[in-house]
């Protein structure tokens, strides 16, 4: 995983590089999700950081590390970012190593999804559902609520779906499993592979 380096002891906003994601998310949901939700973590994260200790760190040791309101936070900003560079108006596909390791560890690419999709609909409350790799290189799909991220666990986080109604409510309503199997048309695999 590419990880996160602050500048001064702050962290900056991420750009988003496209305006939409055709009809799987919208430019309403982007503009609340990206521009609101994310920028009051980051600022949140950029006021809790001095004298912290772990105003230099990258944004993983941070998460690894920091504890309440500052974790929360740093969980969110490394979650959101994650969540945010894996999509594409255009995405590229998965390459068939790629696909050879899914099958290797869930079966079939479509038996990874279907169980994938599974853990983001079950998963109560407000969460993530992720794509790791653990440290012997297998991959594992797990649940995690509120703002933790699979780093604090050992795990290298590959792919991740947002499930916080935030991410999905403006366009999908109450139905998180269908904005769950819709997020498969934008994710960019090659994004995806280069977190291995």
């Amino acid at each position: 995983m590419k990880d996160f380096i602050p500048t001064n002891g702050q962290f900056s906003m991420m750009t988003l590089p496209y305006e939409a994601l055709g009809d799987v998310i919208s430019v309403q949901t982007l503009s609340f999700h990206h521009g609101k939700h994310l920028q009051a973590y980051v600022d949140n994260l950029n006021k809790l950081l001095p004298g912290s200790g772990l105003e230099n760190l990258p944004l993983s040791e941070v998460v690894r590390k920091a504890q309440g309101g500052l974790f929360n936070n740093a969980g969110q900003v490394l979650n959101h970012t994650l969540y945010f560079e894996q999509f594409s108006p255009a995405p590229k596909p998965m390459s068939a190593q790629f696909a050879a390791l899914l099958e290797k560890n869930f079966g079939s690419v479509d038996a990874f999804k279907q169980e994938f999709e599974q853990k983001g609909a079950t998963l109560f409350g407000s969460g993530w559902v992720w794509l790791n790799a653990d440290p012997q290189g297998r991959l594992v799909i797990t649940q995690h609520p509120n703002a933790e991220n699979p780093v604090t666990q050992g795990l290298n986080p590959l792919l991740t779906f947002d499930v916080w109604e935030h991410a999905y409510y403006l366009d999908y309503q109450n139905r998180r499993p269908a904005y769950l199997a819709a997020l498969w048309q934008i994710v960019d695999w090659p994004t995806v592979e280069s977190r291995l």
